[in-house]
């Protein structure tokens, strides 16, 4: 069988996959862009002096060194739902990761919250996944209520006959 991701079991099919929204890299953004604001402005007041345009080009580099950071982040962080448990990847840095599995039969409660009017305008939210020993808070999910209806069909085809489960598209 093909694996779909690290740590899958045999028997396991994927159902869904998921990732945050891009608002969770907004410090990429914020870091990209001060280093090249920061040193834009001695070019702004010199602009004769063309050696001031290497300052911008580093100032360029070193934000496009902590973007990619932020970057890795988001892109390697993922929710991915199976016919037996949700998957939550984090990426923490370059190097580190954080994964938590929690079985689709320990579910009591899904809801979804979107922070108002920037959350509705942009699409994101945060979906909390209740059980008896905790709660999976999912921070900053793209299309929560999409996401929260997926899951909800999941779960109930689980109770009632899991060799029909849907599949999603992958957001």
């Amino acid at each position: 069988m093909n694996k779909q991701f690290e740590g899958q079991h045999d028997d396991e099919t994927v159902l869904l996959v998921f990732r945050r929204h891009p608002i969770a890299m907004r410090k990429g953004f914020y870091a990209l862009l001060v280093p090249i604001v920061v040193t834009s402005i001695p070019v702004l007041i010199w602009p004769q002096n063309a050696k001031l345009l290497y300052l911008w080009l580093g100032g360029f580099a070193l934000g496009l060194l902590l973007f990619a950071y932020h970057w890795v982040g988001w892109y390697f962080s993922l929710f991915i739902v199976t016919d037996q448990r949700i998957r939550q990847i984090s990426q923490k840095g370059m190097f580190g990761k954080s994964v938590i599995d929690l079985g689709l039969s320990k579910i009591q409660n899904i809801s979804y919250n979107i922070p108002g009017l920037t959350g509705e305008m942009l699409g994101y939210g945060t979906i909390a996944i209740q059980t008896y020993v905790g709660d999976l808070i999912l921070d900053k999910v793209h299309h929560p209520a999409k996401i929260y209806n997926n899951l909800q069909t999941i779960l109930k085809q689980v109770d009632v006959n899991p060799a029909e489960l849907p599949r999603y598209e992958n957001n």
